[in-house]
């Protein structure tokens, strides 16, 4: 049997808004636009740490 790839732990849009010190509003945008990708889970909107870093690096480094 194969190991399980490891899952990169999901974040809220408020704390992913802290780590790109951007507003709440900001990341909104970003995902409306489709810059970041999300996971709904029920009300519930996450965004992967792994996503997030890919991102900054692109966008902000």
């Amino acid at each position: 049997m194969s190991p399980q790839p490891k899952l990169s732990p999901l974040i809220s849009i408020k704390e992913a808004a802290q780590r790109l010190a951007v507003s709440v509003k900001t990341v909104r945008r970003m995902i409306k636009r489709g810059d970041l990708k999300v996971y709904r889970m029920c009300r519930d909107i996450r965004i992967s740490e792994d996503d997030l870093i890919v991102f900054a690096a692109r966008n902000y480094g």
